[in-house]
């Protein structure tokens, strides 16, 4: 057997491996602004869908972060214990779960709309590159 038949399980030759370590270190990068405002990554994707979407309920908040109902749950719970967010069942269906942002929800908005150019700043793509990656990124992901 030729040992080039093995090339496509080294990690250089693999598509996730840069994709997986990209992630993380961009999600590394939000971490010392969001500390400032009490938040987790993935709470702060889940208050960025919430600020743009009040009132949505947890099936429809999932898919858009692309998170199952394990992850999900306890975050809500997490998000609602910090006064953030408040979950309610739907008066016209009691089987819908619906996540609504408090006032102090609302306000963190304003603590955190600064954080996009922040992160912009520390990222080595100029605009045309982020936006090409954006959307290559979102056709990996089937949604453009």
């Amino acid at each position: 057997m030729h040992i080039d038949n093995y090339d496509c399980l080294k990690l250089e030759n693999q598509l996730c491996f840069p994709l997986y370590a990209a992630s993380k270190e961009v999600i590394r990068k939000y971490k010392p602004f969001l500390d400032e405002i009490s938040l987790t990554y993935t709470q702060y994707i889940t208050m960025l869908v919430l600020w743009d979407n009040n009132n949505i309920n947890v099936k429809e908040l999932g898919e858009k972060l692309f998170l199952d109902s394990g992850t999900l749950t306890p975050l809500l719970k997490n998000l609602e214990q910090k006064g953030y967010i408040k979950r309610n069942r739907s008066n016209e269906d009691e089987r819908n779960l619906i996540v609504s942002l408090t006032n102090d929800g609302i306000k963190l908005k304003d603590k955190a709309k600064d954080i996009p150019s922040k992160i912009g700043k520390c990222i080595n793509l100029n605009e045309n590159e982020a936006f090409e990656l954006y959307k290559i990124l979102y056709k990996i992901l089937g949604n453009k």
